[in-house]
């Protein structure tokens, strides 16, 4: 299981005042904590005007780098960012994102072809977010074809089913869980990621909620995940999920954990 550690965004209060104050402190204390519990990337959001966004992920990317080498997920929208952003990084960062939207298709996807990199793909268009997974299995085959087109190997892919907050749409986690399995079918090669707090948004115990819909979304066959690293309940579920679901030969990982204390 891949993790994209998720503190470095700018929509969080936090991180947003830490960007426009340059606390280079913080964000740094922030990456450290997140590489040492184990990312495999980390999430970098400036969350800014797109005017300021290139400069802000510049000032982030080198903060982060100063301190961890854990290659980095450049987590925006906007091309002229991720074109200066790319520029800056020192290993081949993931991209976050594309979708069914033609402007992202014609001006990002461009750039993760030319770079090599690995990209997450939303399962939305310019529309909306398609309300079955049906629908967004008609999204996924667009972009597959762009992707396609471009040159991209299906395994730089990871498809993001997009799981909306289930107090609005009490069917959220089983669309998601659907998505992924027919996107897998369709294409075997093809990695599956997503946001896990979205689901939880505006309920209590968010925790408890965003353990339930990893466990159900890793049978299904999401394989790396957009969390909070720093959450051992989480880091736990997955190993436990990992050796029930028959990918951890002896149990060692489990084992593992166990004796390193991440189950206390």
């Amino acid at each position: 299981m891949k993790i994209i550690g998720e503190k470095i965004n700018g929509t969080r209060k936090r991180v947003a005042r830490a960007i426009a104050e340059r606390d280079a402190e913080f964000i740094k204390d922030l990456a450290s904590r997140q590489a040492e519990a184990g990312s495999t990337w980390l999430d970098v959001n400036a969350g800014t005007h797109p005017d300021k966004e290139p400069e802000d992920l510049i000032w982030l990317i080198e903060n982060i780098q100063s301190v961890v080498d854990t290659p980095l997920c450049l987590d925006s929208a906007n091309p002229e960012a991720l074109k200066v952003a790319i520029k800056a990084v020192d290993k081949t960062p993931m991209i976050n994102s594309i979708s069914g939207e033609p402007e992202r298709l014609e001006k990002i996807l461009p750039l993760v072809a030319e770079h090599g990199c690995e990209v997450i793909a939303l399962a939305m268009d310019e529309k909306k977010i398609p309300e079955t997974y049906e629908k967004r299995i008609e999204v996924i085959e667009k972009v597959m074809e762009a992707v396609h087109a471009a040159g991209v190997e299906d395994d730089k892919v990871y498809v993001d089913p997009l799981a909306m907050t289930i107090a609005t749409a009490n069917q959220s986690a089983v669309i998601a869980c659907e998505t992924i399995s027919a996107v897998h079918g369709a294409y075997p090669e093809v990695h599956f990621t997503m946001g896990l707090s979205n689901i939880s948004f505006g309920l209590p115990s968010r925790k408890q909620i965003n353990r339930g819909l990893l466990i159900l979304a890793m049978q299904a066959g999401l394989d790396s995940a957009i969390m909070d690293p720093l959450d051992k309940d989480l880091q736990a579920a997955i190993v436990t999920t990992e050796m029930l679901l028959g990918r951890d030969e002896y149990c060692m990982n489990y084992l593992r954990a166990s004796r390193k204390g991440l189950f206390e």
